[in-house]
């Protein structure tokens, strides 16, 4: 591994050909753990099943990298909320990454956005990390809770502010 570190608190490094690239950096360190109603967790499973089959076309050969996959667990597990979007989250560049940074400053809680068009590798890993073919893609408590759909669905139901309470306070 040439000496690269997968990870550290300063952001998720992956390993490319002994070198290693930074993509992100200057993260809050925060820990969170999360234990979903059985009502969102189903609705997860229904919508990943839906969508497997593209997931795995866009995918199809390419096999996540072990560094990159071990890189972002510990990114997501090192944070409560992470949202992977396209821009950030001062300035997202589409609507849906948007309305989920919308919806998460409307509720006032600290949160980490990752810019996914910043680097190739990791936004083609990302979509096969959580079999989710789109973005934004966000965490919360170190699980993958879903799009902006989703995110728009739990806020207007009130669940999601139970769901960010218990990932903040654990």
């Amino acid at each position: 591994m040439g000496g690269a570190r997968m990870a550290q608190k300063q952001g998720i490094h992956i390993l490319q050909k002994n070198k290693t690239t930074s993509v992100v950096g200057n993260l809050q360190q925060m820990h969170g753990g999360l234990s979903r109603s059985v009502c969102i967790r189903q609705r997860l499973i229904d919508r990943r099943t839906r969508s497997n089959s593209t997931s795995c076309k866009a995918t199809e050969g390419g096999g996540l990298p072990p560094e990159l996959k071990n890189s972002i667990d510990d990114f997501i597990q090192e944070n409560a909320i992470v949202v992977f979007i396209k821009g950030t989250k001062e300035m997202p560049m589409c609507g849906f990454s948007n309305t989920v940074v919308q919806i998460l400053n409307s509720m006032d809680v600290p949160y980490v956005s990752v810019n996914i068009l910043d680097n190739d590798m990791l936004r083609a890993g990302m979509k096969e990390y959580s079999m989710w073919p789109t973005f934004p893609q966000v965490y919360i408590g170190g699980e993958f809770y879903g799009g902006c759909d989703i995110m728009i669905e739990s806020y207007q139901r009130g669940e999601l502010h139970e769901v960010v309470e218990i990932a903040l306070n654990s």
